[in-house]
C-alpha cells in the first residue's frame, strides 16, 4: 500500500518536507489532492479534517496516512517515516536530535510565513503589506542570522563530519534544510545573495543534496510543484532587501 498524504494543491508549502523524504527514498506514495477519482481530490482531505473518516482529526495538513494509522505534523510525520525510509540514523539519541532540529525548522518555517502575513492569515497579503515590511527586514536583519546561523553550527561540530546535519549518512533533517535553503533564496534573492560566504557549510549541503540522482529527477518532473505566491516562500520584491 503506498503512503498517502494529504496537502493543500498547487503549493509546495510544509507538505514539501514530507515529499522530498519519500522522493529521496523511492517511496511509493499518492499526493491525493493531486489526485481525481473516488477518495481522491481536496473533497477528500476535507472529509479528513471534518473528521468524517478518522477519530483522531489533525488539525491541518499535512498529513500522512500509512493503513489505518493517521500521522500529523511535519516533524511528527518526518519522525515516524524516517527510520522506515532510511533517512536518520540508527541510534536513539541521534533520532531525538534529529527531531529536535526539524522542530526548529518548523519554528523558522513558522517565521517565513509570518513575513508576508505578519497581522492574520484570514487577510490578504495587500491587507497588511506595511506590516510585512516591518516584519521581513527584522527577518532578514536578525532571524536569518540566527537560524541559518545555528544550523551552521550544527553541521560544524557534528562529530561525524560537516556533510551532515545528524550522524553520518543523509537523513531528513538535511533534505529540510535543503528546502530552506531553497525557499528562502526565491523569497529573498537579494537578502541571500551572500549566502556562500555566510553560510558555506549549509549552502555545499544544499548543493549535495540537489544532486542527489531521486532529487535531481524530482526536482525536473512535474511533481515538484514550482515556488509560488500561494505559498510559505513567497516572492515580493518590496519585501527584500541587502542583508547587514
Amino acid at each position: 500500500m503506498p503512503y498517502e498524504l494529504y496537502y493543500w494543491d498547487g503549493i509546495q508549502g510544509r507538505g514539501e518536507f514530507i515529499r522530498l523524504a519519500l522522493e529521496e527514498a523511492g517511496a511509493a506514495y499518492v499526493d491525493i489532492t493531486r489526485e481525481t477519482g473516488s477518495g481522491r481530490g481536496t473533497s477528500a482531505m476535507m472529509r479528513m479534517l471534518k473528521g468524517a473518516d478518522t477519530s483522531h482529526t489533525p488539525f491541518a495538513p499535512p498529513f500522512l496516512k500509512d493503513g489505518e494509522l493517521l500521522v500529523s505534523h511535519v516533524a511528527n510525520i518526518l519522525f515516524y517515516l524516517g527510520p522506515k525510509l532510511g533517512l536518520v540514523p540508527e541510534n536513539e539519541g541521534l533520532r531525538y536530535a534529529a527531531n529536535g532540529l526539524q522542530l526548529t525548522v518548523t519554528d523558522f518555517v513558522c517565521e517565513v510565513h509570518d513575513t508576508h502575513h505578519p497581522i492574520a492569515t484570514e487577510l490578504y497579503y495587500e491587507d497588511q503589506m506595511e506590516a510585512a515590511k516591518a516584519r521581513s527586514t527584522s527577518f532578514i536583519d536578525h532571524r536569518i542570522p540566527k537560524y541559518l546561523g545555528y544550523f551552521e553550527r550544527n553541521l560544524a561540530n557534528n562529530p561525524d563530519g560537516d556533510r551532515h546535519s545528524v550522524g553520518n549518512g543523509l537523513s531528513y533533517v538535511d533534505l529540510s534544510l535543503f528546502q530552506v535553503i531553497e525557499g528562502l533564496r526565491y523569497a529573498f534573492p537579494r537578502a541571500t545573495r551572500l549566502f556562500d560566504r555566510q553560510y558555506p557549510l549549509l549552502v555545499a549541503l544544499r548543493d549535495r543534496v540537489r544532486e542527489r540522482p531521486n532529487i535531481a529527477r524530482y526536482l525536473a518532473s512535474p511533481r515538484r510543484i514550482p515556488f509560488n505566491e500561494s505559498g510559505i516562500f513567497r516572492h515580493y520584491p518590496e519585501l527584500d532587501q541587502d542583508a547587514v
